[in-house]
């Protein structure tokens, strides 16, 4: 399940990408209207189905984490950071399996 939803601070419009068991496994940038905010929902469903979408990082920390790219190079979504290498491919794994298909709950309405 996708949710979109506004920043109180900013007013910037969010999303996120939970799992079936509400765990959040992707979390989006910063829109300036939701309208934006929709379309990178959009984008994340189209570009989760391919795994050379995704690039594996380093935080400084040592953890590792991903990112969602779109065919044009730019981040649509990140991870949350992963102690183990399994953990992260399952992370991938699950963004993939549950994006194309998820529905979108606007929290802003």
């Amino acid at each position: 399940m996708f949710e979109i939803y506004q920043s109180e601070k900013t007013k910037k419009f969010h999303f996120r990408l939970k799992a079936s068991n509400g765990q959040i496994i992707l979390t989006g940038q910063a829109y300036k209207d939701k309208k934006g905010c929709e379309n990178g929902v959009a984008s994340v469903q189209t570009n989760s189905k391919s795994e050379a979408r995704f690039e594996i990082k380093d935080s400084s920390d040592g953890r590792k984490y991903f990112v969602l790219k779109s065919t044009n190079g730019q981040i649509i979504g990140q991870s949350q950071m992963y102690k183990s290498e399994s953990g992260l491919k399952n992370g991938i794994i699950s963004v993939g399996n549950n994006a194309a298909e998820a529905g979108i709950k606007d929290l802003t309405a």
